[in-house]
């Protein structure tokens, strides 16, 4: 996992700690809903302390987080509970063993009903926390999409995301460069309207690390 963290680049206010959205709970894993404007773990900075890993931690003192998802961007994270378990589960994300899906709104009417995104990203260094494509130098990047429905009346497209790799904002680049940038994206959209990221982490499926059993957790689009 990166130890760099682009949102550290973005002026922070973070939501209001109500309490855990928590989806599952046993000796070995939490699983909870990250709300959209929060860190997934501490920014630089006493003012980014505030994360979803610190609430997670102020009651789950041996929960150590596992992946991240952009401040922007709610939805469903994992948790190890001890090094072990973290080890076990990282290992599993590194080696593409987990299944993710994400929901989001994009700008525009997509035509394709389903297909693959494939472009190498990068980070775009003169305009920090933004990444962006690059042939010669970028990442290897994919991503599956599905049209889930199409709103002609707004102009916007609902679609199913699986993020084959895990890039820093790679949903997010990959449809900016399709021509269908994220709906309330503000680095990569147009200026307008939505109160926030229109992307949610709905799905993650995995292997229990301990019974090895499969266990998937869904967590409902909020928009």
């Amino acid at each position: 996992m990166s130890t760099t963290n682009p949102d550290d680049e973005i002026d922070y206010l973070p939501p209001a700690d109500t309490g855990l959205d928590l989806v599952h709970v046993d000796d070995d894993i939490v699983v909870v809903v990250k709300p959209a404007g929060l860190l997934s773990v501490p920014g630089r900075g006493a003012d980014r302390a505030d994360c979803m890993a610190s609430r997670v931690q102020a009651r789950f003192a041996d929960a150590l987080i596992v992946h991240r998802l952009d401040m922007a961007t709610s939805g469903l994270l994992v948790f190890g509970r001890g090094p072990e378990v973290q080890r076990q589960l990282s290992i599993a994300f590194a080696g593409r063993d987990v299944h993710k899906r994400y929901e989001a709104v994009v700008h525009g009417l997509v035509q394709a009903e389903q297909g693959e995104i494939d472009l190498p990203l990068i980070t775009d260094w003169p305009r920090r926390p933004r990444q962006m494509v690059c042939f010669e130098r970028g990442k290897p990047s994919l991503t599956r999409f599905r049209v889930v429905e199409r709103d002609a009346m707004q102009g916007t497209t609902r679609v199913s995301l699986e993020p084959v790799t895990g890039r820093s904002h790679q949903l997010r680049v990959h449809l900016m460069a399709k021509g269908h940038p994220i709906v309330g994206d503000p680095l990569y959209g147009p200026e307008v309207g939505a109160t926030r990221l229109m992307l949610h982490a709905a799905e993650l499926g995995l292997n229990h690390p301990r019974s090895g059993v499969a266990q998937k957790w869904v967590s409902p689009v909020p928009f």
